[in-house]
């Protein structure tokens, strides 16, 4: 039996539960890795998520599977940079090119109202920073927020057309 292709499509206010789903399955690993069960993908709730959903500055795009919503990413617009963040992708859907086409997904539509994409993700966090290095994204800084949890900064410039 064959996978159905992957289509990456901008998330309605509909998909909230199922994006809060997946994104509290995959955020869960993190939350292991670094002792915290209070990460913030983990502690949002429903309606804070659809508030999101519907916000003009901000972009939600799913991926889907078939009918089954597998991954989810979330971009914040303020000024000329997007604030790439909640890329989340089901567990058992990890490591099958997920979370790299939502992320390009999300720079390709960004690029007509950004410069650039920021996120940050946590220093123990090795296959995010890979997958984010690997498309291109540079540290900028560091910042330690607890004795347990250092941030890393990154930037990627955009540019319109860029994939």
């Amino acid at each position: 039996m064959s996978t159905p292709p992957l289509r990456i499509a901008p998330a309605g206010e509909d998909d909230a539960g199922e994006i809060l789903t997946v994104q509290r399955a995959a955020y869960l690993a993190e939350a292991q890795l670094y002792g915290d069960p209070f990460l913030p993908p983990l502690i949002e709730t429903l309606d804070q998520l659809r508030r999101a959903l519907t916000g003009t500055d901000t972009l939600v795009l799913k991926a889907m599977r078939g009918a089954r919503l597998v991954g989810a990413v979330r971009g914040t617009f303020g000024g000329r940079t997007c604030l790439v963040g909640r890329l989340a992708v089901a567990p058992d859907a990890q490591g099958q090119g997920v979370g790299t086409r939502l992320l390009r997904a999300l720079e390709e539509r960004a690029a007509a109202r950004a410069d650039s994409c920021a996120l940050f993700t946590g220093h123990l966090s090795d296959a995010g920073l890979r997958l984010c290095r690997r498309l291109g994204y540079t540290e900028t800084h560091r910042e330690r927020l607890a004795a347990h949890l250092t941030v890393v900064h990154m930037r990627k410039p955009l540019v319109s057309g860029d994939s």
